[in-house]
């Protein structure tokens, strides 16, 4: 049978439910080392079972041989700062939860919004519904002396080839009329967006088309970020988001 007690030092005891505590252990019994529903980790458990050590120490020195008041004092400056520590950890996951409530709300206020993210590995799309598109873009490492762009139906067949012109570095957000290159009004449906620049200098530039797409939700991803559904099926970050339509 288990004692309850633990002699230490010139023939005190100490607590078993104090060890467990310092340990992280339960008793044998299988019970909690701490009562009720307090923490074992917040700073008052913290300090209470600190005073119960240091008393229980003081209790059992040997008085031939004191306890060097130098060892207190370095002590409770370390039980200090692992307070400090704990009462820190406690604040910022509290900033934390205010900051993702916070950025939900800010995200809510992009639903119905079209937005310019990057595109998914089947390439840059636009949707075009009731004769309105989400609208697309592109991102350029450098300036370009002229940007085309290539609208390709469902069928892979090019429909529309929009010259931009000359365009600085950065993102650029295109406005596009769902028409071909007639004129006639397109039919609804997904299309395929590509692009080509030159450089000021004559070279070939870095072009990637951006996919424009309608925010339907706000949701929560796997890793506890906020999240945008859109309506071609996909869900995006909202650092991913390059514009706002």
């Amino acid at each position: 049978m288990t004692s309850s007690n633990t002699t230490i030092g010139g023939g005190g005891t100490v607590s078993q439910q104090l060890l467990n505590a310092v340990n992280g252990t339960k008793s044998s019994d299988g019970s909690s080392s701490t009562s009720g529903t307090t923490n074992p980790n917040s700073p008052t458990s913290l300090q209470q079972t600190f005073l119960q050590l240091l008393v229980t120490q003081l209790q059992n020195q040997d008085p031939t041989n004191p306890m060097d008041s130098s060892q207190m004092t370095a002590q409770l400056a370390q039980i200090n700062t692992v307070t400090g520590i704990s009462q820190l950890n406690t604040t910022l996951t509290s900033l934390a939860s205010q900051l993702s409530a916070g950025q939900n709300a800010q995200a809510s206020l992009l639903i119905g919004q079209n937005v310019l993210v990057p595109a998914a590995s089947t390439g840059a799309t636009t949707t075009v519904a009731s004769g309105a598109s989400s609208g697309f873009g592109v991102s350029l490492s450098t300036a370009v002396s002229d940007l085309k762009v290539t609208v390709k139906n469902a069928s892979g067949a090019i429909v529309n080839t929009l010259d931009l012109g000359a365009q600085q570095a950065g993102t650029v957000p295109v406005t596009w009329k769902p028409v071909d290159s007639s004129g006639n009004v397109l039919p609804d449906g997904t299309y395929t967006v590509s692009a080509a620049g030159t450089s000021t200098t004559g070279a070939t530039a870095t072009v990637a088309a951006l996919t424009g797409a309608q925010v339907q939700s706000v949701v929560q991803q796997s890793d506890g970020s906020t999240g945008l559904m859109l309506n071609n099926g996909t869900t995006v970050g909202m650092s991913s988001v390059s514009a706002i339509l």
